[in-house]
């Protein structure tokens, strides 16, 4: 389940929101997308504290880590690297649009192999993941929906359900704080 958990921590990103001022991200450009704006959002690089949490619900440790995203092809398609120090650890993240059905996907995939794929609507704050079957045996979907998202830190959570989507447990919890320079533009 640690496996299951880390990977969690690395599908992140839906993105809107407002700046601390209260002025709105430059999400609301003329013709793109949300789901581009998220992805001109994140580029760039952060510093991030993943808090997991036990299976009675509450927090356990805190772990500091990095993201960093750059394009691929602008407007299209982002590259990332996670990495958390004390797993001596990184995953590669892949961010893509899917015009024709409206719908932004990312792929994920650490040490482990394992490849995580979640998919979302380009206007929703939340991604899922489908069901997957886990080498004990069990199943896993796993749910994110980012929220307090300013110009240069936001935050998101994931939820874990082993019954299809039925019911659903807090797994982690992210902040993530931009740095230098946002690489957005």
């Amino acid at each position: 389940m640690r496996f299951a958990l880390l990977a969690a921590a690395l599908l992140t990103f839906p993105v809107t929101g407002v700046l601390a001022q209260d002025e709105p991200i430059e999400t609301a450009e003329e013709g793109v997308s949300p789901a581009l704006a998220q992805l001109r959002h994140v580029v760039g690089a952060w510093d991030v504290t993943t808090t997991f949490y036990r299976p009675d619900g509450t927090p356990g440790r805190a772990f500091p880590g990095t993201y960093t995203f750059a394009w691929v092809m602008p407007d299209k398609i982002v590259q990332g690297t996670s990495t958390i120090p004390e797993f001596g650890m990184s995953s590669g993240i892949l961010f893509y649009l899917r015009d024709a059905s409206k719908e932004i996907e990312m792929v994920s995939v650490g040490p482990d192999g394992q490849l995580w794929t979640m998919t979302g609507p380009q206007d929703s704050e939340t991604r899922e993941t489908p069901v997957v079957d886990m080498p004990d045996g069990s199943t896993l979907k796993l749910r994110f929906t980012r929220f307090n998202v300013t110009a240069d830190r936001f935050e998101s959570k994931m939820d874990r359900s082993t019954d299809g989507g039925e019911t659903w447990v807090q797994g982690n919890h992210q902040v993530f704080v931009r740095k230098g320079e946002r690489g957005n533009a």
